[in-house]
């Protein structure tokens, strides 16, 4: 048995059944041997960074890696924006990148680079196999470490004569390794924070947003009095109706910063204590007022549920009863089209048991609002901040959930750096809605333009944040990869397309035609506003943060 079928082999016996592709020359034998393991499905990409948010998104939804196929440390290179992005969401992910055969390095030839270093900005596991003998070994520790807990990204580095060469042996599955819960000390001082005098809150991340663990949490919660907070960008997050209500934390640090206000004591579950996207000109870094003392009950290697249910036995919380979130449906909107009205459809209309990818950015602000009542749905959103996850996530979700279906909502900027993935949801039939938000501009920098204070911002600066002069047409672009595509620019027309789109099984896509609401005047209005939030008396600050804050 030569290397590449031998590899392929262990990873069917432990498991993994995905394979996002784009191979090269480099990984042909691997592609050869998909014909002989019928336990592996290949998902074929057109374009690395597609594969990889794929597979991103598969591992959230399945709980378990996909592998994905890459070519040589160019292609590897291709993919990292959204195994960044992977990372930060603790999704276990194998990456098998191809490389040349070990006696042809040395000539340096044009795909020759060092690998290895490309894979150390994603990977906490780097290895390049040496043999063929050995190669099913280091798959295996490969598959330990992307496992964890917590999840992460391994790279293995094939080369080519160790895929092709014989004497290849598969191995055995890797063991389970199981989580540790929270020790006694850990729970004993959190519970006492809990039961204090002190406002405190809970901030969720990761495993804790969803099932058990989360109900566990709101029963503490509801016990003690504390506030329920869930991190700015959850990898994986259960909500809707009758399910605990639960805070976002605000992207902006200023309106987290209204959130935050008045905490003597942040209990950390899964998650990190909260700091700024960025930095700011005279502005702090950590968004916890000055004082607030920070506790961790379970961190990203502990059985994250098992340490929250230790913990209502020790409050004696399992009697407490949260408010779950009540059913509620926005009206249809009528009128000329808006982000908002477009959130507000989405609301009218989520089916039940859905998955939705939200990569809106400033499009999709008011969606949590007009979600939070609509039926039980799982929301993936953008852990790591590099652009273009949204369409392929989506691809991974709906592979890994083929009964549920998929929403992948993203900006015109955000699409088009991953467009690709629209093909492979047409080849692959899935159910996936993509709504694309066509404002023309990346308006989310029209924001940060302003809010790092840069001065001297004229008519060229602003070009470089306008998307239009040529116009980007989705109709075009969906249809010519196979995926049915329709425009709106009224709210009714939104809103029987999105109908539409959800009643007729397979890929569509969504151009909503939206305005810019962030440039000019608005923008200028916005700025002030935020400026003005940490000096805002309670009642306002309040209301702001009903009004705008996830």
């Amino acid at each position: 048995m030569n290397g590449a079928h031998a590899l392929m082999t262990t990873l069917a016996d432990a498991g993994v059944e995905v394979c996002f592709t784009n191979p090269g020359t480099s990984e042909m034998h691997f592609v050869a041997a998909l014909d002989a393991e019928p336990r592996m499905r290949a998902v074929l990409t057109l374009f690395e960074g597609v594969a990889s948010g794929a597979a991103d998104g598969y591992a959230r939804m399945a709980g378990k890696p996909a592998a994905t196929l890459l070519h040589l440390g160019c292609g590897l290179g291709n993919a990292l924006a959204n195994l960044h992005n992977a990372r930060k969401a603790r999704s276990p992910v194998l990456n098998i990148v191809g490389d040349h055969a070990a006696y042809h390095v040395k000539y340096d030839a044009q795909l020759q680079s060092d690998i290895e270093t490309v894979a150390r900005n994603v990977s906490t596991f780097v290895r390049t196999s040496a043999s063929t003998a050995t190669l099913c070994q280091d798959a295996a520790q490969a598959l330990t470490a992307a496992i964890g807990p917590p999840g992460e990204v391994a790279t293995l580095i094939l080369p080519a004569d160790v895929s092709w060469s014989e004497g290849g042996e598969p191995a055995a599955p890797p063991p389970a390794l199981a989580a540790p819960e929270a020790g006694d000390a850990a729970i004993d001082a959190v519970a006492r924070v809990l039961a204090g005098e002190g406002r405190t809150a809970m901030l969720l991340g990761g495993r804790a947003l969803r099932g058990a663990a989360l109900t566990a949490a709101a029963r503490i919660a509801a016990r003690c009095g504390a506030r329920l907070l869930a991190e700015v960008f959850p990898a994986r997050m259960e909500r809707g109706a009758g399910l605990p209500a639960i805070e976002r934390l605000a992207y902006l640090a200023e309106l987290a910063g209204v959130q935050l206000n008045g905490l003597t004591d942040l209990v950390l579950v899964d998650a990190k204590a909260p700091v700024s996207f960025f930095a700011y000109p005279g502005k702090r870094s950590e968004l916890l007022p000055e004082g607030c003392r920070v506790h961790t009950l379970a961190g990203f290697d502990q059985d994250v549920a098992a340490s929250l249910e230790r913990l209502v036995e020790r409050l004696g919380a399992r009697d407490a009863k949260p408010e779950p979130q009540a059913p509620a449906r926005p009206a249809r909107p009528r009128g000329k089209l808006t982000a908002e009205k477009a959130c507000k459809a989405i609301g009218a209309l989520l089916p039940a048991n859905a998955i939705v990818v939200d990569e809106a950015q400033t499009a999709g602000a008011t969606l949590p609002a007009f979600t939070r009542g609509a039926p039980r749905h799982d929301l993936l959103t953008l852990t790591g901040g590099a652009i273009g996850m949204g369409l392929p996530v989506a691809v991974g979700a709906a592979i890994a959930c083929p009964d549920r279906p998929v929403i992948a909502l993203c900006g015109d900027g955000s699409a088009m750096y991953t467009i690709q993935a629209l093909w492979t949801m047409a080849r692959e039939r899935l159910d996936v809605t993509s709504v694309v938000f066509n404002n023309s501009a990346y308006a989310i920098l029209g924001v940060e333009l302003q809010r790092v204070g840069a001065e001297g911002a004229g008519a060229r600066a602003r070009a470089q944040l306008d998307l239009g002069r040529p116009n980007l047409d989705f109709v075009r672009i969906g249809e010519g990869m196979g995926v049915p595509s329709t425009r709106a620019t009224t709210a009714r027309e939104f809103t029987a397309a999105f109908e539409r789109a959800l009643a007729t099984p397979g890929p569509h896509l969504i151009e909503a035609v939206v305005p810019n609401t962030l440039s000019g005047l608005r923008l200028r209005l916005l700025r002030r506003v935020l400026n003005a939030l940490p000096s805002l008396p309670q009642s306002m600050a309040a209301a702001v943060k009903r009004r705008i804050a996830p």
